[in-house]
């Protein structure tokens, strides 16, 4: 589809437009809106080895990046407080960079098996006391920074996507081995050629090695 041949009549351009779409808001899912971190908040962060990071800069520019770890790498410091450990990756420091430019940041945590999620807005600020970075250690360890989160609003997010992706049954897993590896598609992108498949096997089987030496 062209996104020229599209009808002006039909792009929603305000918030009115929008809802007249929509049935009313259910009033559980405005109740369920927390300020503070609750028992069965904690819990889902204690057992979740993943989440989406969100964050923006001062213009508005977006970002979304991975962070994982094992179960529980997320400490909840109090029931206003999260600290999150930056741990080794690519160096671009996209989401540091907004942070300090837009402290306003947004999380979904994940646990695997589970189709219900968990979403926090806040504030976040980058930190480095030792006391707080020793804490987040891995094999003695220390991240070089840690991401404070001041919670703002917390809620449980139902299983609708998740049920209708099926991202946790196997039987709809793909062949990572049916596209290319991630060596030879940057490799591709910055140069506009496919590369010698022994180099891009060899590239590829180093970055197998890097990851194994630099996760933590």
């Amino acid at each position: 589809m062209v996104v020229s041949k599209l009808d002006p009549d039909f792009v929603i351009q305000d918030e009115a437009a929008l809802r007249k779409l929509f049935p009313p808001t259910h009033d559980l899912a405005i109740k369920k809106c927390l300020t503070s971190v609750d028992k069965y908040s904690r819990d889902f962060i204690a057992r979740s080895p993943f989440l989406c990071l969100g964050t923006q800069n001062r213009s508005g520019k977006a970002d979304v990046s991975p962070r994982g770890d094992l179960p529980g790498f997320v400490k909840v410091l109090d029931a206003q407080t999260l600290a999150i450990p930056d741990r080794p990756g690519n160096n671009r420091l996209d989401s540091l960079s907004n942070i300090l430019e837009n402290p306003s940041t947004g999380l979904l945590f994940l646990i695997p098996g589970f189709d219900d999620t968990l979403r926090i807005n806040g504030q976040a600020q980058l930190v480095r006391d030792p006391w707080l970075l020793e804490g987040l250690s891995v094999d003695g360890r220390p991240p070089r920074l840690a991401i404070l989160v001041k919670v703002e609003t917390v809620f449980m997010h139902c299983a609708k996507a998740f049920r209708r992706s099926r991202l946790w049954d196997p039987d709809q897993f793909q062949n990572r081995k049916e596209m290319p590896s991630l060596i030879e598609i940057i490799h591709e992108q910055t140069t506009g050629e496919k590369g010698d498949s022994q180099d891009m096997t060899r590239r590829s089987e180093a970055l197998e090695e890097d990851y194994k030496r630099t996760l933590y």
